[in-house]
């Protein structure tokens, strides 16, 4: 936990770009010009060794174990635009999330903390970007049917998910990694995640799957009628039946789980991007 709170720390601070502005004196006409903000320098990937090859095959570091090791061979990425390789399980992406009443998260959040809020087949829960940030991922079901509340800050992408691949459910967390590419948002860094029943590994910020099994398969936002950019000031002036994600949630990692074999792809339907923070249209 020691290593996480660092981690954060560091990503909180990522966030933070200045500008500055500068002077020149020519002839005695002052010209002012703006820099353009300098780019966050975060752990290189592959300077620090997290890139590796067995055969024919290619690995990226995943964990002390060297069975959580990711199988990126033929994946779609570029080694060189990875940044930190912390371990897929650091981060406690939350498989069973447990909720409180809206009487006690008003004792918790101020009114303008930041909120993702689904609303969907009678059932209404808020997920804070301030958990969401320790957890990154918050894997739920709604009356039995998956989805997954998450957030990455470098991005400030915050969405929820269908969880239902294929016709299966995928079960995500983050690999401990970002990427970034000058063609996409701006050049932001954005978490990578995984899912645990192919093992595959996904970028948020193009809303595909770059590696594994899932290679080419589109993620899915739920569409935009079930679920809000928002904060908690707005969920209460119009809701007293909200269920709030409970903070500062653990667990103990599984050590098996389901494996999909032989999947078969199928083209799905809908919005595989989310939209940035403040563009969400409901």
């Amino acid at each position: 936990m020691k290593y996480l709170g660092y981690f954060i720390g560091f990503v909180f601070l990522s966030i933070t770009v200045t500008c500055t502005n500068s002077g020149n004196q020519e002839d005695n006409n002052t010209n002012e010009t703006e820099d353009q903000p300098e780019k966050r320098k975060f752990p290189i990937a592959a300077e620090n060794d997290k890139f590796y090859s067995i055969g024919d095959k290619n690995y990226l570091y995943g964990g002390e174990d060297s069975l959580q090791n990711f199988d990126i061979t033929g994946y779609t990425l570029n080694d060189e635009q990875f940044h930190f390789g912390i371990g897929r399980e650091r981060f406690p992406a939350l498989l069973v999330p447990e909720f409180i009443e809206m009487s006690v998260a008003d004792t918790i959040f101020e009114d303008t903390v930041r909120f993702l809020f689904l609303n969907m087949d009678g059932v209404r829960k808020a997920y804070s970007i301030k958990d969401l940030t320790r957890h990154e991922v918050v894997n739920d079901e709604v009356n039995g049917r998956p989805v997954m509340a998450a957030y990455c800050i470098l991005a400030d992408l915050g969405a929820v998910y269908d969880r239902t691949l294929i016709d299966k459910k995928f079960t995500f967390a983050l690999s401990g990694y970002t990427y970034y590419d000058d063609e996409v948002w701006d050049g932001i860094d954005g978490f990578v995640l995984w899912d645990r029943e192919t093992e595959s590994l996904w970028w948020p910020l193009i809303g595909e799957a770059v590696s594994g099994p899932m290679k080419g398969s589109k993620m899915k936002v739920l569409p935009e009628e079930y679920w809000l950019q928002t904060t908690w000031g707005e969920i209460k002036d119009k809701y007293d039946d909200v269920l709030v994600l409970e903070p500062g949630q653990d667990f103990e990692r599984p050590s098996e789980w389901t494996k999909y074999i032989d999947i078969q792809l199928v083209k799905e339907n809908g919005e595989s991007v989310a939209p940035r923070w403040g563009e969400n249209k409901n």
